[in-house]
């Protein structure tokens, strides 16, 4: 995804170097959510219920439960909830500000390396627009993982079942629409666009079912687990389109003196 050209592109030689900054910090923010994985694997060792933790039967919100007892018919006992919630928000905040500093005409480009990333350029493209969608989607995402962190499941609160809604279906559509946008682009496109399409499959399935189905854990982690490997690949195609471009000043600059 590093080929290309390595001649300066037009308008990239005025690429403010304080924007492509906060797009690399935008971009590794997205990258940031793999933490999740590991996190839910320490809180997974903690656990301390009368049965072992199953990733296949277990609900993900069960190792961020605050009380150790029966929930909802289920056996509870997470004693590193506090690390599994704080996951959930840093998730959360990753989400949210990749959103927020991911430039529309930036992500509708990101995935062609020698394209020129312009300032100013045409607003209301059906590609900015799809990446302005993207953006908003990724952002509601974030809101609601940071939402789940903050309520658990067994505070009582309705909040918690709403976030996890909101952070499955708009990561999904997020994933799907920034899929398609960057399908003839690059080919980790397929796989965002992958990723989105299992998460809104397996949403579908559990709202269709009402998550009576033998696996439980295994269905509500076909929802979520795609969303934070889409979001993280979005951040690495980012990451390189602008290391990318960096390389390309660089080289460019060092000709010319």
């Amino acid at each position: 995804m590093t080929a290309g050209t390595t001649e300066l592109s037009t308008g990239a030689l005025y690429y403010p170097d304080v924007a492509a900054t906060r797009f690399y910090v935008g971009a590794l923010a997205k990258l940031s959510v793999l933490q999740y994985f590991v996190a839910e694997a320490a809180v997974i060792g903690a656990w301390a219920g009368a049965e072992p933790y199953s990733r296949r039967t277990g609900y993900i919100s069960d190792l961020g439960a605050l009380a150790c007892g029966e929930f909802d018919g289920r056996d509870v006992c997470s004693p590193a909830h506090l690390l599994m919630n704080a996951s959930f928000v840093v998730q959360g905040l990753g989400m949210v500000v990749g959103a927020l500093l991911l430039g529309s005409a930036l992500m509708c480009c990101a995935a062609r390396p020698g394209v020129p990333i312009r300032q100013g350029r045409a607003r209301w493209g059906a590609g900015v627009v799809a990446a302005a969608a993207a953006r908003l989607l990724t952002g509601t995402a974030g809101a609601g993982t940071i939402i789940v962190g903050l309520v658990p499941e067994d505070t009582g609160s309705g909040w918690h079942v709403a976030g996890a809604l909101m952070y499955f279906a708009a990561g999904a559509l997020a994933l799907m629409v920034l899929g398609l946008l960057w399908l003839r682009q690059t080919p980790l496109g397929w796989f965002v666009l992958a990723c989105g399409a299992v998460s809104l499959a397996a949403l579908i399935a559990g709202g269709l079912t009402g998550m009576h189905v033998p696996e439980p854990g295994t269905l509500e982690r076909l929802m979520g687990y795609p969303i934070t490997l889409g979001i993280a690949a979005a951040g690495l195609v980012v990451a390189q389109r602008i290391q990318h471009e960096r390389a390309v000043r660089k080289l460019a600059r060092a000709q010319a003196r």
